[in-house]
């Protein structure tokens, strides 16, 4: 299917899309918040951190990414679906991104924090959020208010949340 816009319209359209605050980022927040987990927004001010996780939890270890089906390339998700034009581009722009993904989890690794990442098409129906919300404790490593878990015991696995049941 052709662009309804021209490449100048569409150009303008693609720069104001948001890259913080997005509504599944602020639906993951505000679960945080309601289960009485603190965290730092975009990671800390003084970017001590690789990449730019979504949400820091450091009292956890951990770090949250939020991401979006179509930039972060979510492999057979509906949300993703490759453009028609400019085809070879989009697909180095998206590999790109995933290759960034992948180099600054593996950072985030090194440096003994615990990476979760949730995508945005699992945070689309009510009860996808519900699903999630309730998982949350298990993602971040140990339940709120379970003091003293070794770190090896919350950082171990890797958690990537695609799809609600």
């Amino acid at each position: 299917m052709a662009d309804i816009w021209s490449a100048e319209k569409r150009s303008e359209v693609m720069s104001r899309i948001r890259g913080g605050n997005t509504k599944p980022e602020l639906a993951v927040r505000s679960m945080l918040h309601r289960l009485g987990y603190r965290f730092t927004v975009h990671g800390p001010k003084n970017k001590s951190l690789p990449g730019r996780p979504d949400l820091v939890l450091p009292k956890y270890g951990v770090v949250i990414f939020v991401h979006g089906c179509f930039w972060h390339g979510h492999e057979h998700c509906p949300d993703f679906k490759m453009p028609q034009s400019k085809t070879e581009w989009w697909q180095a722009k998206i590999g790109g991104n995933k290759a960034r993904d992948a180099r600054v989890e593996r950072e985030l690794r090194n440096l003994g924090w615990h990476v979760v990442t949730l995508w945005a098409c699992a945070l689309k129906t009510k009860g996808a959020r519900e699903w999630l919300e309730a998982r949350l404790p298990v993602l971040i490593g140990r339940p709120l208010g379970v003091v003293g878990a070794p770190a090896t015991t919350r950082r171990s696995f890797s958690s990537k949340v695609a799809e609600s049941e």
